[in-house]
């Protein structure tokens, strides 16, 4: 996604998230990096069932984007028919790792609101 910097720092970037924000911002490159984490080296119509509701415009636009931020990696094969695999690059990993929080965040969040709407 590409997005245009902020002044102010001499990347353009305010702060670390915001770097982030660049490579995850969507609906859709989180679920990527977690289908991708879940299920390594994935073909495009296995990623695309893994990730109902996603249209194939989307897929193949996030893929393109994440690829060139550094974070997934594709590998054609010269066959017949053709051949596209996509995994996580060591960046993907990373990121991907970095994520855990957030979502072990939101795996409790429906817990934590349940529990505030019952005391409140």
């Amino acid at each position: 996604m590409t997005t245009l910097n902020r002044p102010g720092a001499p990347d353009g970037h305010a702060c670390g998230i915001d770097t982030a924000m660049e490579v995850i911002g969507g609906k859709w490159k989180v679920l990527i990096l977690w289908a991708l984490h879940e299920h390594p080296c994935r073909r495009f119509g296995e990623l695309r069932r893994l990730l109902p509701g996603i249209t194939e415009k989307v897929l193949a636009s996030h893929l393109r984007e994440m690829e060139a931020d550094g974070v997934v990696h594709r590998v054609s094969y010269d066959e017949v028919p053709p051949r596209v695999e996509y995994a996580l690059t060591e960046d993907g990993v990373r990121l991907n790792d970095a994520l855990q929080p957030l979502a072990a965040w939101g795996r409790e969040r429906p817990t934590a609101r349940g529990l505030e709407e019952k005391a409140g």
